[in-house]
């Protein structure tokens, strides 16, 4: 029997030995630290989406610098006046280019804007809105400096209560489109806005504070100064003046010429006459048109007038007086009596008056916001316009204790008083003076027939300023002479004007008016370089 093997016992391989509690713990916080890591890659990423769609500006199209204009193209859009602006508009949209005159921020998602156009100025919101006002065009609008052009388009929305801020205060623009048209590329020496503000806010008190521009500060950065809706308004009103003029004028057969502004001789008198090189030889500037106008009358032109530049060399500097300003100068032929010149001119302002008064109400009204005055008055009906001789006038001063010694002329001190006086007894600011001393006007003034020491004269005044000045002119021309030698001056240094008198002319008058004095008293500027666009005295002639 073979020997038996020992049998063969199976081994079975049991499992490896497992991970600790330690181990297990310490994969788990593994685990834990990556799920956590990829929700916060997967969050970062989602802001990162986030932030990245909210950078995409989607209005960039609808704001921003527009391309100079160099009349590239002609869409013919129709734009509109902020004047015309009015709550039957309400929800229409409308394209207008106007001023920045103020802009304030409201946090990073409104901005509200003053728009402003000459006298008219409205209010504008944007504000952010989903695919059409981003926070960039926000942002980028609330930057732009006050006095910058803009074009903007935008919805008329009426406004729940009236808009103080604005001259068109029961509607507001919401903005869909702003482009800049022109910006500013120095600082402004002051602000529109604290150049449009009365006085009476300036001294309002210690709680509110606000900047004086003084006139010389305006004068010497006129360009800006001529921005304020007062100013605006303010050469509206001349404007007016001069068409009133001229539409009188004209219904009445006159005719406007143009005289020549370089003379061979002084018309007035060398001392208040600026000279000037002429080739070889010396000019002067015209202090009238007086010679040209009498000239005419004498070429048979029987009605003209001029609206044009008068030089003084006068060195005043007072609060009436330039050295250059405009006149407005009418000459006519005579029927039978002076009072005809006279009559006319006092019919010619009513008629500006009237005009001002009825057509401009609103650009007084402006004016008055920063100065304020009294309604300029006038006497009409049957009564008319008040009428003073000169010996009147000064019977009217010596009763209020001015000595008639003082009288022999009537200064400016006087002139005023004087009209303060008439404004008591008669309720009027305009009024004339008849028959002044012969001693006070110049060589042509035609003498009175009964007393040679007085003359067919006459002066017009407003708020007790003159405003005019005119006479009856001599026609005949050895009157003339004899009157020109006792002003101490040689009639053949103005042979020309003289001769025209040798060769017949009909009896004539006429008068000159300052257009910026009229405008200073009618408004009550108080000095006439406000009613002047660039005014020139004796320390100015820039710009």
């Amino acid at each position: 029997m073979a020997d038996e093997q020992p049998p063969v016992i199976e081994q079975t391989v049991g499992d490896e030995k497992g991970p600790s509690k330690n181990e297990i713990k310490k994969r788990a916080k593994e685990a834990e630290k990556a799920k956590k890591a990829a929700e916060k890659a997967a969050k970062q990423a989602e802001l990162e989406a986030q932030k990245a769609a909210a950078d995409v500006d989607y209005a960039s199209e609808l704001y921003g610098k527009a391309p100079l204009n160099q009349s590239q193209s002609r869409p013919r859009q129709t734009r509109v006046q902020i004047a015309s602006l009015n709550p039957n508009l309400d929800g229409e949209t409308v394209l207008l280019r106007a001023r920045v005159q103020t802009s304030r921020a409201q946090g990073n998602k409104m901005v509200f804007l003053n728009l402003r156009q000459r006298t008219d100025s409205v209010q504008a919101l944007l504000t952010v809105t989903p695919e059409k006002v981003s926070k960039q065009m926000v942002k980028w609008t609330a930057s732009l400096q006050d006095e910058s052009i803009v074009l903007v388009e935008g919805v008329v929305k009426k406004s729940p209560e009236i808009i103080k801020s604005a001259s068109v205060g029961d509607v507001e623009l919401h903005v869909s489109k702003i482009y800049l048209i022109s910006g500013l590329e120095s600082r402004l020496p002051f602000t529109v806005e604290d150049a449009n503000r009365p006085e009476t806010d300036v001294n309002a008190g210690e709680d509110v504070q606000y900047k004086r521009v003084l006139l010389d500060t305006r004068l010497n950065n006129r360009v800006i100064d001529l921005r304020t809706q007062t100013n605006q308004a303010v050469f509206k009103l001349q404007n007016a003046i001069g068409h009133f003029f001229r539409d009188f004028l004209d219904s009445q057969g006159f005719m406007e010429i143009h005289s020549p502004k370089l003379q061979g001789a002084a018309t007035e008198s060398g001392a208040s006459v600026f000279k000037v090189n002429y080739f070889k030889g010396s000019a002067f500037l015209a202090q009238s048109p007086q010679l040209a106008k009498q000239m005419a009358i004498a070429a048979d032109f029987e009605r003209v007038y001029e609206i044009g530049p008068v030089f003084r060399a006068e060195d005043s500097n007072t609060h009436r007086h330039m050295t250059e300003f405009i006149g407005l100068d009418l000459e006519m032929t005579i029927e039978e009596h002076y009072h005809e010149v006279m009559e006319l001119l006092d019919s010619l302002f009513i008629h500006m008056f009237r005009g001002l008064r009825e057509k401009y109400s609103n650009e007084i009204e402006v004016v008055r916001k920063q100065f304020p005055a009294d309604e300029f008055k006038w006497r009409e009906g049957p009564e008319g316009t008040l009428k003073l001789t000169f010996k009147e006038a000064v019977d009217l001063l010596v009763e209020d204790g001015v000595a008639r010694e003082d009288l022999d002329d009537i200064d400016t001190e006087n002139e005023k008083r004087l009209g303060r006086l008439v404004k008591a007894k008669y309720d009027t600011d305009y009024f004339i003076i008849d028959k002044f001393p012969m001693a006070l006007r110049p060589f042509y003034t035609m003498p009175d027939p009964e007393d040679p020491t007085l003359s067919n004269s006459y002066d017009f005044f407003m708020r007790g300023e003159e405003i005019l000045s005119g006479a009856q002119r001599i026609h005949d021309s050895a009157l003339l002479i004899e009157k020109m030698k006792s002003k101490g001056i040689e009639p053949e240094s103005m042979s020309s004007y003289v001769d025209a008198f040798k060769m017949g002319c009909s009896p004539h008058g006429g008068g000159g008016i300052g257009l910026e004095r009229v405008l200073m008293l009618f408004l009550k500027l108080n000095n006439i370089r406000r009613a002047s666009l660039f005014p020139r005295d004796p320390k100015r002639l820039e710009p």
